[in-house]
């Protein structure tokens, strides 16, 4: 073991960061102790470590953080979004080396930053390190951060390939076929564009929707999905620890977010070999091959890019082998876990 890493979220619950950080902590094992602090005292994501991992309870003030950072000495500070910056100013002006990780932006800036946020980040960051997923947040790091190169670091997200081209043939009948998603139902998602466009779509053909995940937006959907009409065509799956048995069932994945970075949901779905229908946004249009079709935050943007996609079924399949081929070569993990051991030592 070569020290304690202290994890500091605003939520421990299943998601992109969480995962990425199960994900890491199981590859290394006990080379470093993990505690976990979840600012709203959710932890459901520690159902998907291998590794002990301790569970701290957060206090509220600057002393008593300060106290916590003082008392437990970790090696690392590891902070994780905006909703962790109190932890970053309690540990100001370098108590404790600190990485921070910054995979995107909530609700309330999805359409743009928050000015204070801004001046905050521009701030407390400065003697930071700061890891960034995306190319996009990079330059958002840079050029309205004003923060110095010398403290950024770009490194992509990355997934276990071969777990996801196993090649079953999923649990789902797949006629009719199939959209998929796999997403926390919150609002940044917008999973109603999804329900929205979909409606669309089975208008014109046949299709179902399977929709994976949970979160606070799922009663919603469910009284959306309901008042269109859908009951019977939408499954709602909840969260599910192992999404590449249900991948393959799918004919498309769609992403339907306001506002992305680098999702690995979207990794996932092209190492099983799926054409993708996404939302320009984040980082994108970037990570997909071009023959995905990238389309505006709009319902009838993307049915109609789903119903481009279900109609040749056969150039559907030739870009999701596309894609199977190009993330392998961009985004396998052992290069993210390369850049992570680099950064937590």
């Amino acid at each position: 073991m070569t020290g304690t890493l202290l994890h500091v979220f605003p939520t421990f619950d299943v998601g992109g960061s969480q995962m990425r950080m199960a994900t890491i902590a199981n590859y290394f094992g006990p080379r470093w102790r993990h505690v976990v602090m979840a600012q709203d005292g959710r932890t459901a994501c520690a159902q998907r470590l291998k590794i002990d991992v301790t569970l701290v309870t957060p206090p509220s003030g600057l002393l008593a953080r300060r106290r916590i950072l003082r008392d437990l000495a970790p090696s690392r500070l590891v902070t994780y979004n905006w909703g962790s910056m109190d932890w970053v100013m309690a540990n100001w002006p370098g108590l404790i080396p600190h990485l921070h990780v910054e995979d995107g932006f909530g609700p309330d800036e999805a359409t743009g930053q928050l000015k204070r946020r801004v001046f905050a980040r521009m701030l407390l960051l400065r003697r930071s390190t700061v890891l960034l997923p995306s190319q996009t947040l990079y330059a958002i790091a840079r050029n309205v951060w004003r923060l110095p190169a010398r403290c950024l670091r770009y490194v992509p997200n990355g997934i276990d390939c071969d777990r996801f081209a196993l090649g079953d043939q999923g649990i789902f009948p797949p006629d009719p076929p199939i959209i998929g998603t796999v997403a926390a139902l919150r609002p940044e998602k917008n999973i109603a564009r999804l329900v929205d466009a979909f409606a669309r779509v089975v208008a014109q053909r046949p299709a179902q929707l399977i929709i994976v995940g949970d979160g606070p937006e799922r009663p919603a959907l469910t009284n959306r999905v309901r008042a269109l009409g859908l009951t019977d065509l939408v499954t709602f799956t909840g969260a599910h620890p192992n999404p590449e048995r249900l991948l393959p069932s799918f004919a498309v994945f769609a992403l339907s977010s306001d506002t992305e970075q680098m999702p690995i949901s979207l990794l996932e779905a092209m190492a099983a070999g799926l054409p993708v229908a996404a939302t320009d946004v984040g980082d994108v249009r970037a990570m997909l091959p071009r023959a995905n079709p990238v389309t505006a935050k709009s319902t009838e943007a993307l049915a109609q890019a789903l119903l481009d996609l279900l109609a040749e079924p056969n150039h559907a399949e030739a870009v999701g082998r596309a894609n199977a081929v190009h993330v392998r070569n961009a985004y396998d993990q052992a290069t993210m876990f390369s850049a992570w051991a680099k950064l937590l030592q």
